[in-house]
């Protein structure tokens, strides 16, 4: 059975997004800290 894509809230994508802004961590860092491929972040 395929598995159901993740849903986040506004909230959380607003966080991760002025995170990666900042640059204060890497795509990388981001990704494993919030659970999410480095490309979703990028994007």
């Amino acid at each position: 059975m395929a598995q159901k894509r993740k849903t986040h809230a506004e909230e959380f994508k607003a966080r991760v997004a002025v995170e990666a802004i900042k640059g204060v961590r890497t795509l990388s860092e981001l990704s494993a800290a919030h659970g999410v491929h480095p490309t979703v972040i990028a994007h």
